[in-house]
């Protein structure tokens, strides 16, 4: 584990953030290569992320007690006996466990009073969770792509058949503020391109799955990178 101690809820958060993301990312963006480290046949393995937002799978601590909290112990013994959903619903339940474990071990070493401690508590709580992240259970997804980079203009209601249209508009403009991006899951924001798998049927940032609105004109069907291109290197 890095040896960087954050010392004010600020740091912490950012010390979060950065966590969290990078263990979006193993199981999300680069699940093809977080499910094939997961080996049964190795020893205990757990899933870490560290605050430069990238993620490794690696054998617990060796000292006793630890530096920093541990992550759950053994999350590849798990992999190839129950649905792969499931079971990377299950390592993103135990890694929201263990951000906050780390979060409010910092608070508590550094002296956190209480008001820091909630303040801290807020800012993460105002995050999706990972696990909601992964299973897409904090937003509803449409199955259209969404191929539109701002949405902060809107034409004039000139007759009923407009006035249809923008009531359409504002409804989809109402639920794209509430999604969340699969690969970071940050937000949705009006002057961002972003672009929905047709598979998993959800959304993701244009620049997090390397994909821009003039590529995407061409694309007929999106596949993300989670149901793209790991199908051939894992089990179904």
């Amino acid at each position: 584990m890095d040896a960087y101690n954050p010392r004010t809820v600020e740091e912490v958060f950012r010390d979060f953030k950065g966590r969290r993301a990078g263990m979006i990312k193993a199981l999300t963006t680069d699940v093809g290569e977080f499910f094939q480290q997961c080996d049964p046949e190795k020893e205990n393995l757990c899933l870490y992320g560290f605050p430069s937002e990238q993620w490794e799978v690696n054998l617990p601590a060796e000292e006793v007690p630890p530096e920093l909290p541990e992550p759950a112990l053994g999350i590849n013994f798990a992999r190839d006996g129950m649905q792969e959903r499931d079971w990377l619903s299950l390592v993103a339940v135990h890694s929201d466990a263990w951000l906050l474990s780390v979060a409010f071990y910092f608070g508590a070493r550094f002296g956190f009073y209480k008001t820091d401690r909630e303040r801290l508590f807020n800012m993460i709580n105002d995050l999706p969770t990972i696990f909601e992240v992964v299973t897409g259970s904090a937003k509803k997804h449409t199955k259209e792509k969404l191929l539109v980079s701002n949405h902060s203009s809107k034409k004039s209601k000139s007759n009923s058949k407009d006035e249809v249209d923008d009531g359409i508009e504002e409804e989809d403009d109402d639920e794209h503020g509430e999604a969340l991006c699969g690969a970071c899951g940050e937000n949705y924001a009006d002057d961002e391109f972003w672009i929905c798998c047709d598979i998993c049927e959800k959304w993701f940032h244009g620049k997090c799955v390397k994909i821009t609105p003039a590529r995407a004109e061409h694309i007929k069907q999106y596949k993300c990178p989670s149901c793209s291109g790991n199908k051939s290197a894992r089990p179904s």
